[in-house]
């Protein structure tokens, strides 16, 4: 008997311990195959998400990887490493190189703490004589003075030789659009003058041409021939010193200059022709001022 009262004692505190809130969902039966959705709050809809987060871990590197190959087969051309550079590259860059390191040894008078900076005045007046505006004022002047019909046609063409020079200068260096090689800001005349860039120099295209015509059309002694030559020489010269130009800069005003010169021989304007024009600019049709 008391072996009976126990045993019933027993399963009457398992079915209260399991009567409780806690553990209602043990009494519960489990979903039968053929059934609808399980309603109990255990694991059955847990694994779907885990697969479905799996699936979506799965993929990411699929896409990371597709974007990457879509950025790779994008990238522009610039951002390409040429591996094997042709001769002719080489040889280019090379001699910009040392255009530059020469260049900025020789701007000695380009600031006044330079090594050469108490000269930097006296260079800026020798760069002045070569300067447009100032060629261009003194042959009017020299034009309103003459009595020749000989004097006016070497002055009319000079005139218009200057307004060629520097137009195309001017033309050429917004096209190129090249820097000095110490980065200064352009002055007022230069400014007027359109002389803004580096290549090519304008003062070395001008003293150039200015030489070479002066030489062919003027009778001078060889010691003014001398220096004439000399003359253009040190203007480009000067614009290097004073650290607004490269060489390549000043020799390739030279040659420009040069082209100038036998350019303006090629449509070389006749005595009446100047006259005409003269008479024009000054409203006045008499063959002198």
């Amino acid at each position: 008997m008391p072996s009976t009262y126990t045993g019933r004692s027993r399963a009457r505190e398992r079915n209260s311990v399991l009567s409780r809130p806690e553990f209602m969902s043990l009494n519960q039966q489990a979903p039968r195959a053929s059934g609808g959705p399980p309603e109990s709050r255990g694991g059955s809809r847990r694994p779907p998400q885990i697969k479905h987060q799996s699936s979506q871990k799965v993929e990411e590197p699929t896409d990371s990887g597709s974007k990457d190959r879509r950025e790779s087969t994008k990238m522009p051309e610039e951002d390409c490493m040429q591996l094997n550079p042709s001769f002719k590259g080489i040889a280019m860059n090379s001699l910009l190189a040392i255009d530059i390191c020469l260049s900025k040894r020789m701007g000695v008078c380009a600031y006044t703490s330079s090594s050469w900076g108490g000269c930097r005045s006296m260079v800026a007046l020798l760069a002045l004589t070569g300067h447009g505006i100032t060629w261009i004022i003194g042959t009017i002047v020299c034009l309103t003075r003459s009595n020749t019909l000989a004097g006016q046609e070497v002055l009319v063409n000079l005139l218009l030789a200057l307004v060629l020079d520097v137009m195309t200068v001017a033309g050429v260096q917004r096209l190129v659009k090249r820097r000095g090689p110490w980065e200064m800001m352009p002055g007022f005349l230069d400014c007027v003058a359109m002389d803004v860039y580096s290549f090519p120099a304008a003062h070395a295209s001008r003293a150039a041409m200015v030489s070479k015509f002066l030489l062919s059309h003027l009778v001078l002694a060889v010691p003014l021939r001398i220096l004439l030559v000399l003359w253009a020489f040190l203007v480009g010269m000067s614009r290097v010193l004073l650290g607004k130009h490269h060489l390549t800069d000043m020799v390739c005003g030279f040659a420009l200059g040069m082209l100038h010169f036998s350019l303006m021989e090629s449509v070389w304007l006749s005595s009446n022709t100047c006259q005409t024009l003269i008479s024009i600019s000054t409203l006045s049709w008499s063959p002198f001022f």
